[in-house]
């Protein structure tokens, strides 16, 4: 599960404890930065409310997956400020962290080897700014995809056809942990589709033999939480 509200708003420590305390065991949370650090502050002067961030957090101890950066389509490469970012991210957690950049600049040989050097991934997200943002990137240690809806973002569900491509993605042989998010939600289509895509990627529906390359590093689809 995806918690959103993390980008809106801080939630308090025991609300990520009662959180954490009602989900089986194995059920991670991934969370979204908030847009304080990412769009606010555009990544500079982060320490302080990346500090309450993480410390809050910090209380889903196990439960707590990858970290997602989604940056606003305004916000350009910058390697300056996006190399001490990084770096003050990483001193202060050595966690799975997930990039969603959306403004163009980001999809160059440059950033990808800044991101790799962190050991970020790059999401693939759909719908794809650029045909590379579709199709993982950054550090290879983790697979992240999240898809808004298409062609209308955030209402429009995923057809068979869609979902059979996405699967494909989510299914290619790898030993790393793989994520899908579906944030269509304003339709009520993102639950469905998440249900449909875990049906796909089930060793029983793709074949023993898919299923054992995967192994147990994928992580099931999953709907955002707002």
């Amino acid at each position: 599960m995806e918690i959103n509200t993390s980008f809106h708003r801080n939630h308090l420590p025991q609300t990520y404890g009662r959180w954490a305390a009602q989900v089986p065991a194995g059920f991670l949370f991934s969370l979204k930065l908030p847009r304080q650090i990412t769009h606010d502050q555009r990544l500079r002067a982060a320490g302080r409310p990346l500090d309450a961030f993480l410390e809050a957090t910090s209380v889903l101890g196990r439960r707590r997956g990858p970290l997602v950066v989604q940056l606003p389509p305004s916000l350009p490469f910058e390697p300056r400020v996006v190399r001490r970012f990084l770096a003050l991210l990483r001193e202060r957690h050595a966690g799975h962290v997930v990039c969603e950049p959306r403004h163009p600049g980001w999809f160059t040989p440059a950033a990808e080897a800044l991101l790799t050097q962190f050991r970020i991934a790059r999401v693939a997200a759909d719908p794809a700014v650029v045909p590379a943002a579709a199709l993982p990137g950054g550090w290879p240690g983790i697979v992240y995809c999240r898809l808004h809806g298409s062609p209308r973002k955030y209402w429009s569900a995923y057809g068979p056809q869609d979902l059979e491509h996405w699967a494909d993605v989510l299914s290619a042989p790898r030993r790393t942990p793989v994520w899908c998010v579906f944030d269509n939600t304003a339709s009520g289509a993102a639950l469905a589709n998440a249900l449909q895509m875990r049906g796909r990627i089930s060793p029983s529906a793709r074949g023993s033999s898919t299923g054992s390359r995967r192994g147990s590093a994928a992580k099931p689809a999953a709907a955002r939480h707002k």
